[in-house]
């Protein structure tokens, strides 16, 4: 069942747009979807080959909302495949700028209109949600999230990314899609990270704006994808070779750094 439309955003914005990735979510997606139709136009979801019978929701609520577009990845491909397709898309159509949040209902859809008032501000930076946890935030998750960051902060020499892993952020839709297509990864979980530290490094300013995050119970409908085995590994592979390849950036990136230049352009 998907939800009544009502209470739509009817103001379409030409440049700036929404982008959900979605995977066996669940009912929980529909109620993300509608509470980012409350605030912006358009909304687009990318499907990423969900088995949970959401896409055809999602198809039958996109059929009654001009404001709202589906697209489906064939196959399971990872959360940045899913939000590259969205990108490429969405570039061609003239965007520039694009906000990602999650399906799962984590992430404040009544902020959306804040940070894109941000992001057309600063066309040139990165507006990256900063989350404020509450007492839903699994102790394990938080803790392990400081160690990314930390790592983050290296790997841009303290560039000021608050938090590296939130995915509630708007970003410059041509940069990202010129870090993406330059190399095969952040197609999977490493995405979020990866993103705002290829983005530093060419450049782009993160501005942090706190937004809350709600880690929601199965009873609430929440649904978890994350494997804390196989996802540190991922991780700590992406770490390692953001390291390696910050270890060659390191004189340039210092240099510039020390002048007050931009970082390097890749």
């Amino acid at each position: 069942m998907t939800p009544a439309g009502q209470g739509r955003c009817a103001e379409r914005s030409t440049t700036q747009l929404v982008i959900i990735p979605s995977y066996d979510t669940g009912p929980k997606v529909y109620e993300t979807v509608a509470a980012a139709r409350a605030v912006w136009n358009p909304v687009w979801v990318v499907v990423d080959g969900s088995t949970d019978g959401t896409t055809e929701g999602l198809r039958a609520m996109a059929a009654e909302d001009e404001g709202l577009r589906v697209l489906v990845q064939p196959e399971n491909r990872g959360k940045g495949a899913a939000v590259l397709r969205g990108l490429l898309e969405a570039q061609g159509a003239g965007y520039t700028q694009a906000l990602t949040m999650d399906a799962d209902g984590q992430h404040p859809a009544a902020l959306i209109p804040a940070f894109m008032q941000r992001a057309a501000a600063r066309p040139d930076a990165m507006i990256l949600g900063r989350p404020v946890f509450d007492a839903s935030a699994p102790l394990l998750r938080v803790r392990g999230r400081r160690i990314s960051n930390g790592w983050t902060n290296l790997e841009t020499l303290g560039a000021g990314i608050a938090d590296s892993l939130y995915g509630f952020r708007v970003y410059p839709i041509a940069g990202l899609i010129a870090v993406m297509s330059r190399q095969p990864w952040m197609r999977r979980f490493d995405f979020d990270t990866e993103a705002v530290v290829r983005l530093a490094w060419r450049g782009v300013k993160p501005i942090n704006v706190d937004a809350p995050v709600k880690y929601l119970t199965k009873e609430e409908g929440g649904v978890s994808h994350f494997r804390y085995g196989r996802d540190n590994v991922l991780l700590t592979w992406m770490h390692t070779r953001l390291v390696l390849e910050f270890v060659l950036r390191l004189p340039l990136l210092a240099w510039r750094r020390l002048m007050k230049r931009p970082p390097f352009q890749e």
